[in-house]
């Protein structure tokens, strides 16, 4: 997600992606773990994701 797009987005939906991204994030570790992850650079795209989006809400004033 590009952070033109997170930009447009108040602070309560970013709460919800960066959560919904969290648990994205959880799933991929444990197929890691299990030996079922077949694209491990999912894992490095998803976890600047989720920085892109804190950057946001830290902009936007929202910490949390």
């Amino acid at each position: 997600m590009k952070a033109k797009e997170l930009r447009s987005k108040t602070t309560e939906e970013l709460s919800k992606e960066l959560l919904d991204l969290r648990r994205a994030q959880f799933g991929l570790r444990m197929q890691a773990a299990t030996q079922q992850l077949t694209n491990t650079s999912q894992i490095d795209k998803l976890r600047k994701t989720i920085a892109r989006v804190k950057t946001i809400q830290t902009e936007k004033g929202a910490t949390k």
